[in-house]
């Protein structure tokens, strides 16, 4: 944690960091591991993820490779600042799930001292800037894209080609109806799709 001396008292300084990138590239995997390691420091940490996402559990935050860490479901970015309380870092999960108001209660947190760390899907599965993870990515301190490896090719994979039929952007769903693709795979796919 980060201290700024300011007439002989320490106040702590907050950012925001965001993890982003395709299904299948780590992105839960990173932020378990970064609030994991904030906890071994004694920081007093809390997780939060959108309600909506049951995938694997409906309150723990679970990563596809089953790590786990306990997690406070929210149906809005504005409940979590009622919920923060004499607390060091915030995680939230599938940031992409939340609308714009996220970015406030991010920057908000941040300004009161915390640190926060965000996961979340940059692009929708027709390759489109994915709700307020863009707007994130504008006004955090520090951006973390991972890849996953396209199903394809091998190559690195930024994109999650859903494979069922629908357009309803939010679609739950894993291996059963997503596959990670690198742009040249995407485009492929998608062409023929159209």
């Amino acid at each position: 944690m980060f201290l700024e001396i300011t007439d002989n008292h320490q106040t702590r300084k907050g950012w925001v960091e965001v993890i982003c990138g395709s299904m299948f590239s780590g992105k839960t995997e990173e932020l378990i591991r970064r609030l994991n390691r904030a906890k071994i420091a004694k920081q007093k940490v809390e997780i939060f993820k959108p309600a909506i996402d049951t995938r694997y559990d409906a309150e723990d935050v679970v990563s596809h490779n089953a790590n786990s860490i306990q997690s406070t479901p929210v149906e809005s970015a504005e409940q979590i600042l009622l919920l923060v309380n004499d607390i060091s870092v915030v995680g939230i999960d599938e940031a992409q799930f939340f609308d714009n108001r996220l970015v406030s209660v991010c920057n908000q947190l941040a300004d009161r001292g915390i640190r926060v760390v965000v996961a979340g899907l940059d692009m929708d599965f027709k390759g489109v800037p994915f709700g307020p993870i863009p707007h994130l990515l504008a006004t955090a301190e520090y951006v973390t894209k991972v890849h996953a490896i396209c199903m394809q090719c091998g190559d690195l994979a930024q994109y999650s080609h859903r494979t069922i039929q629908g357009d309803d952007l939010v679609v739950l769903g894993e291996t059963d109806s997503y596959e990670p693709l690198c742009r040249t795979c995407f485009n492929k796919k998608t062409q023929r799709d159209s």
